[in-house]
């Protein structure tokens, strides 16, 4: 019973939560992206959707494609970062990749909704994470307004 529970829960926020959260990212260059629901797989098949901070998921990750990183927030408490070494954007999607740690990490983001779907994959392992996003403002610069 609390497995249903569980699912229809994941299920409402999945369904609910993208169109409260999301939003148009045309033109943006940095934002922020919560983490919904995820499925993670292991070798031979068994799999399982729980919440993504089960799952050592960051609930939010700030996406900073000037600076090509994405990372956790200051608010986590957690310093993770990593380095995005392939970006793509073109026909409404920004394509994220990047490799560190032994896990290869894939973000495709409508910018028209800020929808979000990432993959994360190691050796024997595979994680989907949907999630929403939105614009972020750009950094002050020192000493500036």
């Amino acid at each position: 019973m609390r497995a249903l529970r569980t699912a229809i829960v994941l299920l409402t926020v999945s369904l609910a939560a993208p169109a409260v959260w999301a939003d148009d990212l045309a033109g943006a260059t940095r934002f922020l992206c919560a983490s919904i629901q995820a499925t993670a797989c292991v070798e031979g098949g068994d799999c399982g959707i729980d919440l993504p901070w089960n799952l050592n998921i960051p609930e939010f990750i700030e996406i900073d494609l000037d600076a090509r990183t994405l990372g956790t927030t200051a608010a986590s408490g957690v310093n993770r970062s990593t380095p995005i070494t392939h970006l793509t954007r073109e026909n409404g999607l920004i394509v994220l990749q990047g490799f560190e740690m032994g896990r290869a990490f894939s973000f495709v983001i409508t910018e028209e909704t800020g929808r979000v779907a990432v993959a994360v994959a190691t050796e024997g392992r595979a994680v989907a994470v949907f999630g929403a996003c939105t614009p972020q403002p750009a950094t002050p610069k020192a000493g500036g307004k």
